[in-house]
């Protein structure tokens, strides 16, 4: 059934951000059958030349300033009218196969709300792309050697690499929560679609590649962007789930320790390192003085 009709059930949609090196290696792997939709966060270097010239049929969505990867997928799943959307990082690369598998495994498991692929890195190797719970991670220490799974598993979390939404779940859910501007935005779609009752299952036998490290233009003020949201989220993610009170006690945590270890690489001329931890720290300090990361207004009854 999901091959003879999948690209009248599907939509692919992905978010861009100054992802010149990397999106033409994707667009070229879209299948010329597939709908497309790429939503533009602001991107000053050529991606939206790459995007017209290899995709000249996608919709193109362009916002005037950076929205974020969840509220960018945002923009895109509200005009979304398939069964499913592929929502897709500009750095992976598909396989018609790959995309066959995940809609197939929905059909087979229409409780599920979201499937995620094997996800190999550019060497082939497998990068874990499944997990427990973010509260549960820890106790579980470094996952090496794990032997991949031979069939498909319900599981707490897919990466957000390449996953398949049914969308009449993330409806049901409202899809990214609008208040994360980047990073761990995954983790909560997945808590909130496992919350409604939607499993989330890893196909292994759907496989795609994730290039990674390539989706913007690496500099300083990109490492401090990334660090301070990494930080920034983690801690919004424990308030929600787990409370304010929580929240502020691991918010004065981070701040405390990466202040130091920030102090300590800049004493040993790490500026590097230095760099990314100071970021992480202001990351903690803005969180617990309530600056919002999202840049979306507030939405008003």
């Amino acid at each position: 059934m999901a091959t003879k009709d999948i690209w009248s059930r599907l939509t692919i949609l992905t978010v861009t951000h100054n992802g010149g090196q990397v999106v033409g290696n994707m667009l070229e792997t879209v299948p010329a059958e597939a709908s497309l939709i790429v939503v533009d966060n602001a991107s000053t270097d050529d991606t939206l030349d790459i995007v017209r010239s290899l995709a000249p049929k996608a919709k193109l969505i362009c916002n005037e300033v950076g929205l974020g990867y969840g509220n960018g997928m945002n923009c895109g799943l509200k005009v979304v009218e398939t069964e499913f959307a592929l929502l897709v990082n500009p750095d992976s690369v598909l396989t018609e196969e790959a995309i066959t598998k995940l809609v197939e495994a929905a059909d087979s498991f229409p409780e599920g709300g979201l499937f995620g692929p094997t996800v190999l890195n550019p060497d082939g190797s497998i990068e874990l792309s499944h997990d427990v719970n973010m509260f549960a991670r820890s106790s579980l220490g470094k996952r090496v050697g794990e032997v991949s799974p031979e069939g498909p598993i319900s599981a707490d979390f897919v990466s957000g690499a390449v996953v398949l939404l049914r969308m009449a779940a993330g409806r049901e859910v409202g899809f990214f929560d609008p208040e994360i501007f980047l990073y761990y935005e995954d983790d909560d779609i997945c808590t909130r679609l496992r919350q409604a009752g939607h499993s989330v299952i890893l196909v292994p036998s759907a496989v795609i590649t994730h290039i990674g490290g390539g989706s913007v233009r690496p500099n300083r003020a990109y490492y401090w962007e990334k660090f301070w949201h990494i930080s920034w989220s983690r801690l919004y993610f424990e308030k929600k789930y787990h409370g304010a009170s929580s929240a502020r006690r691991l918010g004065w945590r981070y701040a405390l320790r990466y202040a130091l270890k920030a102090l300590g690489y800049t004493l040993v001329w790490n500026r590097t390192k230095a760099w990314r931890d100071a970021a992480r720290c202001a990351g903690a300090l803005g969180f617990l003085f309530g600056k919002r990361a999202s840049v979306v207004p507030i939405a008003t009854a």
